[in-house]
């Protein structure tokens, strides 16, 4: 029987290892659950953003077919994601619901404009880039005014920067600590088979050839922890979205899978590597250094 044989890592310290998938696992559990956080952080920044909308009230003397031929001509700016038609009656109706009574008998007319509600694209949703807009479209006879609350905005975009920072910050240190703990994981499992790795090395055995198995063994314990890590992130998201069904509105399977699949390479890359350092410690360390 060959020397890796005998002293293979899996029949020697089945239960060290099996301790390591775990550690591994709950700490890219943690990573992964971060990442879902980022990408429900981002869209939801880009859902608000895209339902900040801008009222462009119409001059009482524009015939609907002008107004939907308006509303034609502002679709195609590249500012505008989508655009909805408000008519003089609908907008009476939307406040009759909100006043609970019909101002309209009361007064005897309708005095509401019509209206065309904008909705900006995500990266044009700030105040420098509506009021270049305003500017744009304001020259149009066929427009009285366009109405919208700039001080929203303004605390939309200044609450978003605040997150995005602290989020981005949070992961990553969250990632060194991932990166730390990993590594510091193996560094233990490695350490049992510190003998094991210098008797190879003394009867003649190259540092490749007893780093392989051990190696092997560290991408092979990365990627069933992910798997592990992965299965548990989606447990959690079902959770979630039972528990709370608006979160539907931000999902993205495509940026789940993109986090599904660093987390799988953060298990292979950092097992691998911190195995790799790990064997190479006690490769060049000396034969007395292995009992302290």
């Amino acid at each position: 029987m060959s020397v890796i044989d005998q002293g293979s890592p899996r029949k020697r310290t089945k239960s060290v290892y099996v301790s390591t998938v775990i550690s591994i696992a709950l700490v890219l559990l943690m990573t992964g659950l971060l990442g879902l956080i980022l990408v429900h952080a981002k869209n939801l920044s880009r859902y608000v953003k895209e339902n900040i909308v801008l009222n462009v009230i119409v001059n009482d003397n524009v015939n609907e077919g002008d107004v939907l031929s308006l509303q034609k001509d502002l679709e195609k700016d590249p500012y505008i994601l989508r655009t909805e038609y408000i008519s003089k009656e609908l907008a009476a109706k939307n406040l009759k619901e909100d006043l609970g009574e019909d101002f309209v008998e009361y007064l005897g007319h309708n005095p509401l404009l019509p209206s065309i509600d904008i909705y900006m694209k995500e990266q044009y949703a700030n105040t420098d880039s509506i009021h270049a807009f305003i500017d744009k479209v304001s020259k149009n006879s066929r427009i009285k005014e366009v109405v919208y609350q700039e001080s929203l905005i303004d605390m939309v975009n200044k609450n978003i920067r605040v997150i995005s920072i602290v989020v981005l910050s949070f992961t990553l240190i969250l990632l060194v600590i991932a990166v730390a703990l990993i590594n510091n994981t193996i560094r233990l499992a490695i350490y049992s088979q510190r003998f094991l790795i210098k008797s190879m090395q003394l009867i003649g055995a190259t540092k490749s050839f007893i780093r392989r198995p051990y190696i092997m063994y560290g991408i092979i314990h990365g990627l069933i922890g992910a798997l592990i890590a992965i299965l548990l992130l989606l447990f959690t998201l079902q959770f979630a979205q039972r528990q709370v069904p608006e979160l539907v509105i931000l999902r993205d399977w495509y940026e789940f899978a993109m986090i599904f699949v660093i987390v799988i390479l953060l298990g292979i890359v950092i097992s691998s590597a911190s195995t790799y350092f790990a064997v190479t410690k006690y490769l060049r360390a000396k034969s007395n250094s292995l009992y302290r």
